[in-house]
């Protein structure tokens, strides 16, 4: 899937982690949310990036029908072997979750907590946020310069 960013780049999301965060979709009137960390590339002289791996839900995560809340511990280790193993290449991009509804909204929850994050990462201008639907993905940008969350258009899915 490749979606417009705010800044005329595109972030791509992979077969492989689109297909991992459709897995946990919460079809089951009984699922609960799932969620994890992005992980890809920023594309050297381009405002492009790169989904290329998702972390996905750990044994310590909360999860709930309505709730997740991630282990930082866990999911750390997880970015930092992606790192080790890509030379350095792979970094955090953000992170994505699951809504029990069809085309998925943020939550005030959501919105104070990308707000939080972009916050308490230091090198980067925005990150992204993924919330995956019963039948759609929807994915958010939030700017480190005013903390604004843009919701980003899909061009093409893959």
């Amino acid at each position: 899937m490749i979606f417009l960013s705010n800044n005329n780049g595109k972030l791509k999301i992979s077969d492989h982690a689109l297909q991992t965060m459709l897995g946990y979709r919460q079809i089951g009137k009984k699922d609960l949310e799932a969620g994890g960390i992005l992980v890809g590339r920023w594309i050297l002289d381009s405002n492009d990036v790169v989904v290329d791996d998702v972390s996905t839900p750990m044994p310590n995560d909360i999860r709930k029908r309505c709730f997740f809340k991630r282990n930082q511990k866990e999911h750390q280790q997880f970015l930092l072997q992606k790192w080790i193993e890509s030379n350095g290449t792979q970094n955090y991009l953000g992170e994505w979750h699951t809504h029990p509804e069809p085309s998925p909204t943020p939550s005030p929850h959501d919105r104070k907590e990308w707000k939080r994050i972009i916050k308490e990462i230091t090198g980067v201008d925005r990150l992204f946020f993924i919330i995956v639907g019963t039948e759609k993905i929807k994915v958010w940008e939030v700017s480190s310069l005013n903390g604004k969350i843009i919701t980003l258009t899909l061009m093409e899915r893959s």
